[in-house]
């Protein structure tokens, strides 16, 4: 009898944790294809605070534009790694990466350091850059004031050629790695 009644508010709790979990539902996410928005924000790379214009990049070459939520967080910090261990390997195929969050500035330039380990920038997600990009992470439908988990690479036209939106950080470096290098060819 009691394993009767716990089971309905069990299960309520494990399909609300899955809808928010769930990729694709926390961000729409912008189409491949489409222009990327235009943005100059400020940002740190190696501890030390720097403007990052999304059109002065791209003159340089691609850029792979990933929204993480939160610094300092597992997945975030995880995925700084992988990015930061991953950046000879993008810059042999052309490309700028910068991670993007709603963080502020001095935990940008702390976490540009210990997480990114000084290999790549990371920058202010303003409120108008989220929507731009359509990355606002949602919670029970309401944005949480972070960003979704969503990698963007956009090539030097300014149009975007890969789109991966999910919150497991463990695909963003590879999808991505493998999309600038098929710019490249």
């Amino acid at each position: 009898m009691l394993k009767t009644l716990l089971a309905p508010p069990v299960l309520a709790s494990i399909a609300a944790a899955a809808l928010v979990l769930a990729p694709g539902i926390a961000s729409a996410s912008l189409p491949v294809g489409a222009k990327a928005p235009e943005f100059a924000t400020k940002g740190a790379k190696g501890g030390k605070v720097m403007g990052f214009d999304l059109k002065q990049a791209l003159k340089r070459g691609p850029v792979v534009l990933y929204f993480y939520p939160k610094a300092f967080t597992q997945g975030c910090t995880l995925e700084a790694h992988a990015f930061a261990e991953a950046s000879d390997d993008f810059a042999k195929a052309g490309a700028s990466v910068v991670g993007m969050s709603a963080d502020d500035l001095p935990t940008l330039q702390k976490f540009s350091t210990e997480a990114c380990r000084d290999k790549f920038a990371v920058a202010i997600a303003t409120p108008k850059i989220i929507k731009d990009y359509d990355v606002a992470l949602k919670r029970e439908g309401a944005p949480a004031g972070m960003t979704d988990r969503t990698s963007y690479v956009i090539a030097k036209d300014g149009r975007i050629t890969m789109v991966h939106s999910e919150l497991d950080y463990r695909d963003h470096v590879k999808l991505t790695l493998a999309a600038v290098q098929k710019l490249k060819k």
